[in-house]
């Protein structure tokens, strides 16, 4: 993909669950990035609405207009949301941004690319089918898979220890990564966060402080 419109991302969605139960599971990952790239906007850059049932945040970014949208749907039809609002915004599926938990990704790690299947992932899944396509661009948080318990009740759980560091500081990276993907355009932002990890891994390797 050349730069120029066809680089342009016109709407950021992070996938969650609604409702306080799931606030900081591993499968709310999207919701945690859609957070921090708000926090780091000045006040009042975004202003939020309930549309398409999802919140979505409204404002400018470089001259165009930027949308970060929360289904709140539930997961497994988050499609409803995208599609839905990405239709009433006129936004193109090559426009969107999904952000997502992943299974098969290490903790700490990330994966930006654009099209490709679910991976399993029912709302990556949903909203494949709502879009009536598989061309948007996707960015992948690792959470690792479980070792004894079950899938569901996995992505459902919460980090602690050097675990929720890590999925911390990736959090904070997946903030960055969009941020180089609205600014730079995808392959640029692919260079430099597909090959990111944590530095906390580094840390523990050694007694001296940094």
């Amino acid at each position: 993909m050349g730069n120029g419109e066809n680089e342009r991302i016109l709407l950021v969605v992070g996938l969650g669950n609604p409702g306080e139960e799931y606030d900081g599971t591993r499968h709310n990952a999207g919701f945690m990035v859609i957070d921090r790239l708000l926090a780091g906007f000045p006040a009042g850059r975004f202003e939020m609405r309930h549309v398409a049932q999802s919140y979505v945040h409204a404002g400018m970014f470089r001259g165009r207009p930027l949308y970060l949208q929360k289904p709140q749907t539930f997961m497994n039809l988050s499609g409803l949301a995208v599609a839905g609002f990405a239709r009433k915004a006129g936004i193109a599926p090559e426009e969107v941004l999904v952000i997502s938990d992943d299974l098969d990704l290490p903790v700490g790690r990330l994966r930006l690319r654009t099209g490709g299947s679910d991976g399993g992932h029912n709302g990556l899944k949903s909203v494949i089918a709502e879009l009536g396509s598989s061309s948007f661009r996707r960015l992948r948080i690792g959470v690792g898979r479980p070792e004894k318990s079950g899938t569901v009740d996995y992505v459902l759980s919460k980090f602690d220890g050097a675990e929720a560091e890590r999925f911390n500081q990736s959090l904070d990276a997946a903030a960055e990564a969009v941020r180089a993907a609205l600014t730079g355009g995808m392959s640029r932002a692919m260079n430099k966060f597909n090959a990111w990890a944590p530095p906390v891994e580094d840390e523990e390797k050694t007694t001296q402080p940094q």
